[in-house]
């Protein structure tokens, strides 16, 4: 199965110069959205995973499959002033702007491993905010599982060695 098939692009979205990348295919498709998630766990065999950290918003959607499908709970990162308890953020530079996201405090206890999950690496910098938080928890990042990633903006650069992976890559 492509995976490629299932993602579309809109030029010019959500301003000009942008090429986003729709996932919205994916979901659709039952058997493409399984396969992604199997794809998504393979390779995992042997390490433990405590929780499955999704970043907001589209981030949520396979983080919560990922999270069922390894048996683990579901932590959301969200944007500011979404999460109802106490929370650490963190400010991050992305391809069209800048933004925050933020956890909350009691998400991650001390040495717990984290897979993070979200649809797309582009800059890096979101997933690089989700990394310094779950590091400011003390959690440890096991792998950060992508469906997309955009080459040519160098995201991966900012994250974690050998610790990437990525469905599609353009």
């Amino acid at each position: 199965m492509q995976l490629e098939d299932y993602i579309r692009t809109i030029e010019d979205f959500p301003k000009p110069g942008i090429s986003y990348k729709d996932i919205t295919p994916l979901l659709l498709d039952h058997k493409a959205s399984t396969h992604a998630v199997s794809k998504l766990i393979d390779g995992l065999d042997g390490m433990t995973v405590d929780k499955v950290v999704g970043i907001e918003s589209r981030g949520f959607m396979f983080g919560m499959l990922l999270a069922k499908a390894l048996g683990v709970g579901f932590i959301p990162i969200r944007k500011p002033g979404k999460l109802p308890s106490e929370t650490f953020s963190q400010s991050y530079d992305l391809e069209y702007g800048s933004d925050t996201i933020e956890i909350h405090k009691d998400a991650i206890q001390k040495g717990d491993r984290i897979l993070i999950h979200d649809d797309l690496l582009a800059t890096g910098g979101t997933a690089a905010a989700a990394c310094q938080l779950i590091n400011r928890l003390e959690g440890e990042i096991v792998q950060l599982n992508f469906i997309i990633e955009l080459d040519f903006l160098k995201g991966r650069d900012l994250l974690p060695k050998n610790k990437v992976k990525a469905l599609i890559r353009y």
